[in-house]
Protein backbone atom coordinates (compact mmCIF):
# COMPACT_ATOMS: atom_id res chain seq x y z
CA UNK A 1 0.00 0.00 0.00
CA UNK A 2 1.21 3.34 -0.97
CA UNK A 3 1.26 5.94 1.53
CA UNK A 4 2.21 9.65 0.32
CA UNK A 5 3.51 12.35 3.59
CA UNK A 6 3.16 15.87 2.54
CA UNK A 7 5.50 18.84 4.35
CA UNK A 8 7.17 22.08 4.02
CA UNK A 9 4.03 24.32 4.08
CA UNK A 10 3.66 27.31 5.82
CA UNK A 11 2.60 30.95 5.61
CA UNK A 12 4.70 33.40 3.54
CA UNK A 13 4.76 36.55 2.24
CA UNK A 14 4.24 37.64 -1.00
CA UNK A 15 7.62 37.08 -3.16
CA UNK A 16 8.76 34.41 -0.53
CA UNK A 17 9.62 30.86 -1.37
CA UNK A 18 8.51 27.70 0.22
CA UNK A 19 9.92 23.99 -0.74
CA UNK A 20 7.23 21.22 -0.25
CA UNK A 21 8.19 17.61 -0.12
CA UNK A 22 6.08 14.52 -0.43
CA UNK A 23 7.56 11.00 1.26
CA UNK A 24 6.15 7.42 -0.85
CA UNK A 25 6.20 4.59 0.77
CA UNK A 26 6.67 1.64 -1.49
CA UNK A 27 8.64 0.33 -4.19
CA UNK A 28 7.02 1.53 -7.25
CA UNK A 29 8.22 4.97 -6.81
CA UNK A 30 10.96 5.41 -9.23
CA UNK A 31 8.50 4.35 -12.03
CA UNK A 32 5.18 6.27 -11.05
CA UNK A 33 4.21 9.85 -12.27
CA UNK A 34 4.35 11.93 -9.39
CA UNK A 35 2.04 15.18 -9.19
CA UNK A 36 1.51 18.33 -7.37
CA UNK A 37 -2.32 19.60 -6.89
CA UNK A 38 -3.59 22.09 -5.03
CA UNK A 39 -7.31 23.23 -3.84
CA UNK A 40 -8.60 26.82 -2.82
CA UNK A 41 -11.11 27.59 -0.83
CA UNK A 42 -14.50 27.23 -2.55
CA UNK A 43 -12.73 26.27 -6.26
CA UNK A 44 -11.84 22.33 -7.84
CA UNK A 45 -8.56 21.05 -7.42
CA UNK A 46 -6.09 21.29 -9.83
CA UNK A 47 -2.73 20.33 -11.73
CA UNK A 48 0.15 22.33 -10.65
CA UNK A 49 3.09 20.22 -12.00
CA UNK A 50 4.00 17.12 -12.51
CA UNK A 51 6.92 14.93 -13.59
CA UNK A 52 7.32 11.52 -15.22
CA UNK A 53 9.31 8.17 -14.03
CA UNK A 54 12.10 9.28 -16.84
CA UNK A 55 11.91 13.02 -15.72
CA UNK A 56 9.57 14.88 -17.64
CA UNK A 57 7.80 17.73 -16.38
CA UNK A 58 5.10 20.12 -17.08
CA UNK A 59 3.47 22.96 -15.22
CA UNK A 60 0.10 24.60 -15.53
CA UNK A 61 0.74 28.22 -17.06
CA UNK A 62 0.25 30.32 -13.87
CA UNK A 63 3.48 28.99 -11.99
CA UNK A 64 5.69 28.62 -14.91
CA UNK A 65 9.09 30.29 -13.96
CA UNK A 66 8.33 30.55 -10.54
CA UNK A 67 7.80 26.52 -9.34
CA UNK A 68 9.97 23.29 -10.24
CA UNK A 69 9.22 19.56 -9.49
CA UNK A 70 11.86 17.66 -8.97
CA UNK A 71 12.34 13.91 -7.50
CA UNK A 72 14.97 12.23 -5.50
CA UNK A 73 14.21 8.24 -6.91
CA UNK A 74 16.76 6.80 -3.88
CA UNK A 75 14.92 8.86 -1.10
CA UNK A 76 11.33 8.47 -2.65
CA UNK A 77 10.51 11.59 -2.39
CA UNK A 78 9.01 14.40 -4.78
CA UNK A 79 9.97 18.43 -4.67
CA UNK A 80 7.95 21.19 -5.47
CA UNK A 81 10.14 24.97 -5.08
CA UNK A 82 7.99 27.77 -4.80
CA UNK A 83 9.49 30.93 -5.84
CA UNK A 84 8.03 34.21 -5.94
CA UNK A 85 4.86 33.37 -4.55
CA UNK A 86 1.32 35.93 -4.39
CA UNK A 87 -1.53 35.20 -2.90
CA UNK A 88 -3.32 33.39 -5.51
CA UNK A 89 -1.25 30.30 -4.81
CA UNK A 90 -2.55 29.87 -1.53
CA UNK A 91 -4.48 26.36 -1.49
CA UNK A 92 -3.97 23.36 0.54
CA UNK A 93 -1.06 21.30 -1.49
CA UNK A 94 -1.45 17.33 -2.36
CA UNK A 95 0.83 15.12 -3.89
CA UNK A 96 -0.29 12.23 -5.75
CA UNK A 97 1.49 9.33 -7.24
CA UNK A 98 0.17 7.17 -10.52
CA UNK A 99 1.32 3.67 -11.05
CA UNK A 100 -2.22 1.79 -12.47
CA UNK A 101 -3.79 3.34 -9.94
CA UNK A 102 -4.02 6.84 -8.03
CA UNK A 103 -2.70 7.71 -4.94
CA UNK A 104 -3.07 11.33 -2.58
CA UNK A 105 -1.55 12.35 0.62
CA UNK A 106 -3.41 14.61 2.99
CA UNK A 107 -2.00 17.73 1.96
CA UNK A 108 -0.31 20.65 3.18
CA UNK A 109 -1.46 24.16 3.72
CA UNK A 110 0.74 26.93 2.15
CA UNK A 111 -0.72 30.65 2.91
CA UNK A 112 0.94 33.20 0.73
CA UNK A 113 -0.33 36.93 2.91
CA UNK A 114 1.45 40.17 4.15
Amino acid sequence: QVQLVESGGGLVQPGGSLRLSCAASGSIFSISAMSWYRQAPGKARELVARITGGGSTNYRDSVKGRFTISRDNAKNTVYLQMNSLKPEDTAVYYCNQEYGRVYWGRGTQVTVSS
